[in-house]
């Protein structure tokens, strides 16, 4: 009782954010997380290609790629000639340069027979490429990129890595799916992750959809239909942040979003409705049809692009206008599913700095302690049973995100003070509230 009241029996906060916790990466993968080193590598690639140090250059411009911790980029070179491997996902980019040019390649798919509807399908496709083309080697399909050297600019390089990378990374799984004539290979390279772990995220998005549907079908879907729709995309964006479903099951829960935001005469309730179809799809799905498409890889290139921070702002205070009448109107659900979705719909849409991820990991850790300590992290930011918050973790938790990037981010300042513990919806609301106010700039 004494160490309760007094604290004894507590760890600072210090010692409890340095609790080895599971290595388990959440989110979609952002290039936008360089270092001040990594970027002056940039600008070195730039420069050495202006003065035509062209293998100097390309070594500048793969040593800005490299994402050290995760291994993405192997590159091997001599005064003639080099080799690169860059991962994405599901595939790997294979690539070598010499004198005279750089070609690169990546392997979609086997098609030991020979297919009109696959040829038909890719040569359609190939409109829609800048930079990259589809290509078949014997029994071999393919993506394939090339430049000359004296070309290769560091631009040229980065945009048509990337769309060889991202396209092929999409297109492998979908393609192999919807024609039989295709094989899956060159997945030796994916992580697989522990069976519990897939139990875990299996379970967790099975329970977070069937609860979201109950609640759903308890409101009226007429006067609450904007409520609904802040539930079921919040529930998508929480899915793909969390469970990190990717391949076929990425592309299902795609989709569940595309309906809302498809360009189309259905109103809301409509909109709302075909969710809840997709939604009940995804909740019929058994272990077999799941397990597969959990696992870790690694990536060179995220698939969406970086905006300023003002977007993020503006998608949050639009949201925190929503917040209000839920608030007062005993709706706290609804209004918690309204800032989740300010935060999580960023990460889905954007490239974000890697310490704003951060900080909406360290959200979604307050709001979701359950999911956590069943994957086996220990940090306790907030006990929904008792509605009490670690204040000091919080704290410190915010202090130590913002103070390892102040070299790249001399202005990043989060204002704690501001943070309100009355409860969930107060918190999570002066949460967003200060993301708004970050400054990102570099200078």
């Amino acid at each position: 009782m004494f160490d309760k009241f007094f604290g004894r029996g507590k760890k600072n906060p210090d010692q409890a954010l340095q609790a080895v916790q599971p290595d388990i990466p959440f989110g979609r993968y952002s290039d936008n997380n360089k270092t001040v080193e990594k970027v002056r590598r940039w600008t070195d690639a730039d420069n050495l290609f202006k003065q035509q140090s062209y293998f100097d250059s390309i070594a500048a411009f793969f040593d800005y790629l490299a994402d050290d911790k995760a291994g993405n980029v192997i590159l091997n070179q001599n005064n003639e000639s080099g080799t690169f491997q860059l991962y994405q996902g599901s595939k790997i980019v294979r690539g070598e340069f010499d004198k005279e040019s750089l070609k690169a390649e990546i392997t979609l798919a086997k098609m030991p027979q020979a297919s009109v509807p696959v040829m038909r399908r890719l040569l359609e496709m190939n409109f829609n490429l800048y930079y990259s083309r589809y290509a078949l080697d014997n029994d071999r399909l393919c993506m394939r990129f090339d430049s000359d050297i004296r070309a290769a600019n560091p631009n040229k390089l980065y945009y048509g890595l990337k769309e060889l990378a991202i396209k092929a990374d999409k297109l492998d799984d979908l393609l192999v799916q919807e024609f039989a004539a295709l094989q899956t290979v060159d997945t030796e390279h994916i992580i697989g992750i522990p069976e519990a772990e897939k139990a875990v995220k299996y379970n967790f998005m099975l329970t977070w959809i069937g609860e979201t549907l109950d609640y759903a079908a308890s409101l009226d879907s007429d006067k609450f239909a904007g409520g609904i729709a802040y539930l079921l995309l919040a529930l998508a964006f929480r899915i793909d942040f969390l469970i990190c479903p990717d391949g076929k099951l990425l592309n299902e829960l795609e989709k569940v979003v595309e309906i809302y935001y498809r360009k189309d005469e259905k109103n809301t309730v409509e909109r709302n409705q075909g969710m809840i179809e997709g939604y009940r799809k995804l909740l019929g799905k058994t272990k077999e049809e799941v397990y597969p498409y959990l696992f870790r890889s690694k990536h060179t290139f995220a698939i969406v692009m970086p905006q300023h921070h003002q977007t993020v702002a503006d998608a949050i205070n639009a949201a925190a206008q929503n917040v209000i009448w839920y608030r007062d109107n005993s709706y706290p659900l609804i209004a918690n599913n309204v800032m989740e979705y300010a935060l999580t719909f960023s990460q889905y849409s954007y490239s974000l700095p890697k310490p704003l991820s951060d900080l909406v990991l360290l959200y979604m850790q307050i709001n979701y302690r359950p999911y956590f300590e069943a994957l086996g992290f220990t940090v306790p930011f907030y006990d929904a049973q008792s509605g009490q918050f670690d204040q000091e973790l919080i704290i410190a938790r915010i202090n130590q995100i913002t103070a390892a990037w102040q070299p790249k981010y001399p202005k990043l300042l989060f204002k704690v003070e501001s943070l309100q513990f009355q409860n969930l919806v107060a918190f999570n609301s002066s949460f967003c509230t200060e993301i708004t106010t970050l400054n990102f700039d570099a200078n």
